[in-house]
């Protein structure tokens, strides 16, 4: 048995999975059960009808998060990486011989994360905002102070972020674990009470439920989807625990505790229907408040860092897959490369997350806003999974529908059910997407557009440096010379410049690009691919994953295997820095034109994403119509 399969190491990434993975499904109890009763929805408070909710949200669990998530799509992992982005990545890369499918199943995965982003802003307020809710049951008296606690412990959550989780990580599986057992308790206490409500298990209940509600249905599934947000964590956060730690937490200690929770409020509403006010806070005695509010609040603070840093590492595979321009990325951990934090990111983030805080201002009215991000995220990855089954796994057609088919059609169900709130509030996040959408999309097209257009300017490499090596006049000069460029068949535009210029060349010349491939990792070994082109001139490429983390001068060092040395302490780097100058005429329209040229002057400082030596570089302009 491996290291990794040990009972003890098992056990220590299932408590590390609790802590991460499972923080925002574990809060949904604090507002679910009562947006399934709210009076807009239609669902008389009596003991068919809860029994019949509690039904479909416990075979919901089962069927959307443990056969969907944690049964099929858990296997879909991208070289043990998990999370929408991946996921495209993986589908479009099974599709390589269709590029229009391929490029579709990328944007369709880019759509996703877009939506992801909402889910990240919302989370944080209504995880928060519906914990310290609470305090107006300890005295009506705290009602005016929950917004403004609510907003200073967001705050103060995002300004610990620089920090990094490698600290207070280490407490989330405890309080988690606390957190499940907690809900476990109070809910055995409650079905005690009223153990009629275990016939909930039977799904005739769950399905005489939806019968019952006719078109109402919808109302109701817009409601019961809450219980299901964060299960997309279980794929997100795939590559830092594996798939045995989240199934075993899941199957384990979640999925019973959730279930017997969900009971518990059920048989509170039956022995008690003014509970509805809060029925999470009101299944505790009354001397319990405080501590169940303090956990509560702890919890979703949890809950909340789960989505703020798949935030992070969905930006920066979205950056690294050419989707988003450089940013800033700070690595908080020596030994845990998905330990990253993000400045501008976290920036924007908290000042959407205090704005819709303030704005909503109450967990009730987030919940409207929330379903239309966490189900359409969830449909994009069923249609995904559904690619990877065809193609990857080479299943046949029916097969892969047969696998797929059910999930997509509970997917829309929910969709259609969660559009229906649109103008409560669902508009904030699907405007979001859109809007993130676009960003993404023109991002990835300008660039596209620019290599284009400086390819086709440019004059073709081998060609020009078999000539400029023959020419007696031009001399040579000690040192290595980097010339970074996006294609290797034609010429730099730093080259072109510094031999018009300074009308030198260096005795090493190097051609080197730059890839990210569709994939998390590429292994030291594979890192560079090395050609001799000319007599002191060599293509070097340079191959990263989404996840790795860039470092050219050690990438070059890759190359003394290949037959290439090179000196880092005699070794300069030149960039062409291009300026985007938006033209009218074929490509994307004009308005995309000045948003790409926009992204493009405020992208990221290429030597510090490349980690090139400040003293080494040399940045030469270049003017590029698109």
């Amino acid at each position: 048995m491996s290291t990794a399969d040990s009972p003890k190491n098992l056990a220590a990434l299932s408590l590390g999975a609790l802590g991460v993975v499972y923080g925002d499904i574990g809060t949904s109890p604090l507002y679910a059960m009562k947006e399934v009763f709210l009076p807009a929805n239609g669902v008389p408070l009596d003991i068919t009808h809860i029994v019949g909710a509690v039904s479909v949200i416990f075979w919901a669990l089962l069927i959307v998060v443990t056969l969907k998530y944690v049964i099929l799509v858990l296997r879909a992992n991208n070289r043990g990486e998990g999370g929408i982005m991946a996921l495209s990545a993986l589908a479009a890369r099974a599709t390589g011989n269709n590029p229009k499918l391929r490029h579709t199943l990328l944007l369709l995965g880019v759509f996703g994360a877009a939506l992801f982003y909402g889910d990240s802003i919302i989370t944080p307020a209504i995880s928060v905002l519906g914990a310290v809710e609470g305090m107006s049951l300890i005295t009506p008296a705290f009602d005016s102070f929950v917004l403004p606690i609510s907003v200073g412990i967001l705050i103060g959550l995002f300004l610990v972020q620089r920090h990094g989780t490698a600290t207070v990580g280490k407490l989330f599986g405890p309080i988690i674990v606390v957190w499940f057992a907690t809900l476990a308790v109070v809910g055995i206490h409650q079905i005690v009470q009223s153990p009629i409500i275990l016939t909930a298990l039977n799904p005739l209940h769950g399905l005489a439920f939806l019968i019952d509600r006719g078109p109402g249905v919808f109302a109701a599934f817009g409601a019961i989807v809450l219980a299901l947000t964060g299960a997309e964590a279980l794929y997100a956060d795939m590559g830092h625990f594996g798939k045995k730690p989240i199934r075993l937490a899941w199957l384990g200690f979640v999925l019973p505790a959730l279930a017997i929770h969900y009971m518990g409020q059920g048989a509170l509403l039956i022995s008690t229907p003014s509970a509805l006010e809060n029925p999470f806070y009101l299944m505790f005695p009354s001397g319990w408040l405080i501590p169940a509010v303090i956990l509560a609040t702890l919890a979703s603070v949890i809950a909340s860092q789960a989505v703020i840093s798949g935030a992070y590492s969905m930006t920066r595979q979205a950056m690294q897959l050419g989707f988003l321009p450089r940013l800033q990325v700070h690595f908080t951990s020596a030994s845990e490369a998905g330990q990253i934090f993000m400045p501008q990111v976290n920036r924007i983030l908290l000042l959407a997350v205090v704005i819709v805080t303030i704005g909503f201002g109450s967990s009730s009215a987030l919940a409207s806003a929330y379903g239309i991000a966490v189900t359409g995220t969830m449909m994009i990855t069923t249609v995904l999974t559904y690619f990877v089954v065809r193609h990857a796994w080479h299943f046949p057609r029916y097969i892969a529908i047969g696998a797929t088919g059910v999930f997509l059609a509970i997917d829309v169900l929910l969709v259609v059910s969660c559009s229906l709130k649109i103008a409560d509030g669902g508009w904030f996040p699907l405007l979001l997407a859109i809007a993130i959408f676009v960003v993404m999309s023109t991002w990835y097209r300008g660039r596209e557009l620019l290599v284009n257009r400086m390819r086709d300017d440019d004059p073709a490499l081998q060609p020009f440096i078999e000539a400029i090596v023959l020419d007696p006049d031009l001399p040579r000069v000690p040192r290595t010379a980097v010339y970074a460029t996006a294609s290797q068949e034609t010429v730099p535009q730093a080259l072109l410049h510094n031999l018009k210029h300074n009308r030198v060349l260096h005795e090493q010349n190097i051609i080197m690009s730059v890839i990210f491939h569709e994939v998390p990792w590429i292994h030291a070994d594979e890192r560079v691919d090395v050609d001799d082109a000319a007599a002191g001139f060599w293509r070097v490429r340079v191959n990263y994953g989404f996840m790795n983390k860039p470092d050219i001068p050690e990438a070059l060092e890759c190359c003394r295997k290949h037959g290439l040395a090179v000196n880092a302490f005699e070794t300069s780097y030149f960039l062409s820095r291009e300026t985007v100058v938006p033209t009218s005429g074929s490509g994307i329209a004009n308005w995309r034109e000045h948003l790409f040229s926009a992204m493009s002057r405020n992208a990221g400082n290429v030597v510090t994403f490349f980690q090139l030596p400040d003293n080494a570089v040399i940045e030469l302009g270049t003017r590029v119509q698109i």
